[in-house]
């Protein structure tokens, strides 16, 4: 077992032992605070771009939901006309080869697994780049005409204005025992949600009233929230299938369920919430999976997220262009299955989303809600 699920299990636990970090935690927090401080009055350097920034984060280590968000607000945008792109880091590619855009051709091991799926998604114009202003640059040169640009988890990239801070809180996990890294699994203190728009993530049956396309209902909500529907079930790939007619798998059977995700325990528990019986297999966030990871969960139906399947996709385009795909490939491939999920947000993120939109001076030329 390694130190990061070690630490991470400690973490779920509220592990009594984690208080004997807390000098580190202290330390980690002074060089936190004197960091952000050192951008706020000017002696570290910061980038301003020549368009309106909207950075979507979190405080905590691990899954908060915060990809099919941006899907989410996206498409939103979109449909309301505005021009919109997207940046990141691009965690789990290739730094040498970046920055780059993102396009639908793009490989995981080049650009991050998470900018292919928000690519493939919306097809949203995309630049991925540690240096947060190259990202930028690249993406401006490419499409000149944004007129906003999301980007991705860059919270605590202070080397980068912004505009708008929208900070993601899963409800379900809360702050733990609300400690800074190591002792706990913030990277920031609980104060740094002061001043920022907060989305809360939670439960279906918790949420406030779905932002809805054909009706105007008024959310009931105190609070701005999302959570994660999940659609049908789709099989990964189907090209080595041909024509055959693979069922999905039913309620109540038998699935594997392999995530390499933030936090597989959501992912678990939802599909145990679908009415399906669960062996879990939690890998590390950013997993690069092998096809002998995969090949060893048999019997029964192996299900995935989005983001874990881009990278398999991946792997499965390599090997057929190889020739190298075996019989016991092709069984398992007859097994592999997504289960894709929607980000439904509240109302009042919809109407707080145009409020600040209307103060950037970003016109909304479909400002009424779909």
């Amino acid at each position: 077992m390694s130190i990061e699920t070690t630490v991470t299990r400690a973490w779920q636990r509220q592990a009594a032992w984690l208080w004997l970090l807390l000098p580190i935690s202290w330390l980690y927090g002074l060089i936190t605070m004197l960091r952000r401080q050192a951008y706020t009055i000017g002696l570290l350097s910061s980038y301003h771009a020549p368009v309106p920034v909207m950075v979507i984060g979190n405080i905590s280590v691990g899954g908060s939901g915060k990809t099919p968000l941006i899907i989410a607000l996206v498409d939103y945008l979109q449909e309301q006309g505005v021009k919109v792109g997207v940046i990141s880091r691009g965690y789990g590619g290739d730094s040498s080869q970046m920055p780059a855009l993102v396009d639908a051709a793009s490989l995981p091991n080049v650009v991050g697994d998470e900018p292919c799926l928000i690519v493939n998604m919306t097809d949203a114009p995309m630049a991925v780049c540690p240096n947060r202003k190259q990202a930028i640059t690249t993406l401006l040169d490419a499409h000149p005409y944004l007129q906003l640009i999301i980007a991705d988890d860059g919270l605590q990239h202070y080397a980068l204005q912004r505009d708008i801070e929208w900070i993601v809180v899963d409800s379900a996990r809360g702050f733990g025992n609300k400690q800074l890294l190591p002792t706990g699994f913030l990277r920031e203190p609980m104060s740094r949600l002061e001043g920022a728009t907060v989305i809360y993530h939670e439960g279906p049956n918790n949420s406030a009233a779905p932002h809805n396309k054909n009706t105007k209902q008024q959310s009931q909500a105190d609070h701005l929230s999302m959570h994660l529907q999940a659609d049908d079930m789709k099989l990964l790939w189907q090209p080595v299938l041909a024509d055959a007619q693979i069922n999905a798998p039913k309620k109540g059977s038998r699935v594997h369920a392999v995530s390499g995700i933030g936090y597989p325990q959501r992912f678990f528990d939802t599909l145990h919430s679908l009415g399906f019986e669960v062996t879990g297999h939690p890998y590390p966030d950013h997993y690069e999976f092998s096809l002998a990871d995969l090949l060893q969960y048999r019997e029964y139906p192996i299900v995935v997220t989005t983001k874990d399947a881009v990278k398999i996709r991946a792997l499965l385009l390599k090997a057929t262009a190889a020739q190298t795909l075996s019989n016991d490939h092709k069984e398992l491939v007859s097994r592999l299955w997504i289960l894709p999920v929607t980000a439904v947000l509240s109302d009042s993120c919809y109407d707080n989303l145009q409020q600040q939109l209307t103060v950037l001076n970003i016109d909304m030329s479909n400002s009424e809600k779909l």
